[in-house]
Parts: C-alpha cells; sequence; structure tokens
C-alpha cells in the first residue's frame, strides 16, 4: 500500500511541477506577447512597420530589440502596477549588466537580463543585431512612453521618427 500512495504522490508532483513549468512558459509568452503589442501599438505605421524581438524578461524588467525602416535598437521597459512601460531606447549599452545597474536595473536582474538577452541575440542574424547597434546614446520616454522634447541620442530617434506624438 505505501507503494501505491509514494507512486500516487510522485504523479501528482509531478504534475504540479509539469504544469508550473506550461504555466511560466505561458506567462512569459503572454508577457512578451503584451510588450509587442504596446511597442507596436505606440510606434508600428503602415508604411513603416514596427519589428519587435527578441524580447526578454527578467521579473519587471524586459528588453526588447526592435527595428523599423533602416534603424533599430532596443528598448528597456520595466512593468509598473501590472502594466508594461517604455523607459529608455538605446543600443549596445542596454547589452550590459553594469549599464543596466546604472539605469536603476536591480543588479541581479540586470545580469540576468543581459545573459538572457546574450543568448536571444546568439540566435539573431548579424545584419539584425547591426541594427541594434545603430542606436546610438540613451533616449530617456516619459510616462506616456514617448521621449521629451528636444531630448535624442546623437540625433538618433526611437522607433516611427516621431509621428506627431
Amino acid at each position: 500500500m505505501q507503494i501505491r500512495q509514494a507512486i500516487a504522490i510522485t504523479g501528482m508532483l509531478m504534475g504540479v511541477l509539469l504544469g508550473a513549468a506550461t504555466t511560466g512558459r505561458a506567462d512569459d509568452a503572454a508577457e512578451v506577447a503584451a510588450i509587442k503589442t504596446l511597442m507596436a501599438g505606440m510606434f508600428d505605421q503602415p508604411q513603416s512597420r514596427l519589428d519587435v524581438g527578441p524580447v526578454v524578461v527578467v521579473g519587471d524588467h524586459a528588453i526588447a530589440g526592435w527595428s523599423q525602416g533602416d534603424m533599430g535598437g532596443r528598448a528597456l521597459l520595466r512593468r509598473k502596477e501590472q502594466v508594461w512601460q517604455l523607459i529608455l531606447c538605446s543600443g549596445d549599452p542596454l547589452k550590459s549588466a553594469e549599464a543596466l545597474a546604472k539605469m536603476s536595473v536591480p543588479a541581479a536582474i540586470a545580469s540576468r537580463l543581459a545573459a538572457q538577452l546574450a543568448e536571444a541575440e546568439a540566435k539573431v542574424s548579424p545584419e539584425r543585431l547591426a541594427m541594434f547597434a545603430r542606436f546610438d546614446g540613451i533616449v530617456m520616454m516619459d510616462s506616456s512612453g514617448h521621449h521629451p522634447p528636444m531630448e535624442h541620442g546623437a540625433g538618433q530617434h526611437p522607433p516611427a521618427q516621431h509621428q506627431g506624438h
């Protein structure tokens, strides 16, 4: 009888663990979809589509690569009260845990983001990675997700080149 109970308990535990693993992946996919939807809603244009990805999420922070036309970069996002907000746009600085920590990302999260981004970007074409690197400087975004007037990194713009925002 004890063997049957042990098998039953093991089966239940495996079911719970598999369910948790599946839920984690589904949650990650939902977070990535929410970030892509947010960015597309802000910057996508019929004549110049925004391509977002890869996206990595650690806790309440995320980094998303993006390209639009001949421009590209990376965006740092933060979740506040269950809503993702675009914090800033940049290029290669967002690949560094040290730079992320200077941007108010907790050190442990910054390290995990940088590691996950490196892993995700290892699967990205060199041409697309070069687009991400084109964004020079750091452009802070306001609470509505748009950059304040006159704030540009070396003449660079975040996606959509203003679009009247």
